[in-house]
């Protein structure tokens, strides 16, 4: 039977907007920017989605992306559906606004998975690019009870289990978990892919599902963070700039030297 896999997908700040377009509100615990920036969908995860893909197109599979937050952008979410995914489920509601608390969306994440059904691998990107915790993967695991098995550059799969390359300092290991499992890439897994007109204009016709927090039949003691954000702020930054003067280039770098040791800085 074909692999029934399940891409975790999120909505975030463009990474690419220059930090002189951000803003944080009154409260100063978010983070407010322009219309003209809208947001993207996490980098991380598209090499999730080209690695749910590349298993797709060796073996056959079909491909579920779950996406969690207050107020997704249907046209950037439809990008799943664009690149050859095959279903989306959108867990939209007031209530999920401003997850900060890893352990508050994994367990969104986690009712929305049991509530889909039966699935045999899990496929999330290593982390998201606006608070970069790399944290509700491990906790999603940790609720489904699943093997969980990190930052792999490449993914295979038989009946029963997955084989994953796994990145470490000095080059990759082997590792392998049976099904169902929960597996993190990061972008060693490969370029994703750019959406085809065939799968657009498909993507155009699918309706996604989209689940309020009651669909979901989640305690509300469960949304409560843990974790408060106290204050956002732009870091100060003072800068200092020394000219050294001198005869010659020996005697300029003789100079440097001496600066820099005098600093600590060699």
């Amino acid at each position: 039977m074909a692999l029934h896999i399940i891409v975790t997908a999120k909505q975030v700040i463009d990474p690419e907007m220059p930090a002189a377009a951000l803003s944080i509100d009154a409260t100063g615990t978010q983070v407010i920017t322009p219309a003209t920036f809208p947001p993207v969908l996490n980098g991380f995860d598209e090499y999730a989605l080209e690695a749910a893909l590349r298993l797709k197109d060796s073996q056959g599979a079909s491909i579920t992306v779950v996406a969690v937050g207050a107020q997704l952008n249907l046209e950037i979410m439809r990008k799943a559906l664009a690149i050859g995914t095959d279903r989306l489920v959108l867990c939209q509601d007031s209530a999920f606004a401003n997850l900060t608390d890893s352990a508050v969306t994994a367990h969104i994440l986690a009712a929305a998975i049991r509530k889909i059904g039966a699935f045999d691998l899990i496929i999330c990107g290593r982390q998201a690019s606006d608070w970069d915790n790399a944290q509700v993967p491990l906790f999603l695991a940790e609720l489904l009870n699943l093997s969980c098995l990190t930052l792999g550059q490449k993914v295979e799969a038989t009946t029963d289990k997955v084989i994953v390359e796994q990145l470490v300092p000095d080059g990759f290991v082997v590792a392998e978990a049976p099904l169902p499992a929960l597996v993190t890439v990061s972008n060693e897994i490969g370029e994703p892919r750019y959406p085809t007109m065939r799968h657009i204009m498909a993507a155009n016709r699918k309706r996604p599902t989209i689940w309020k927090s009651s669909d979901l039949d989640l305690d509300p003691a469960l949304l409560t963070p843990n974790l408060e954000v106290m204050e956002l702020f732009f870091p100060e930054r003072t800068v200092q700039c020394e000219f050294l003067e001198a005869d010659d280039a020996a005697e300029a770098g003789r100079q440097l030297a001496r600066k820099l040791r005098e600093v600590g800085l060699i």
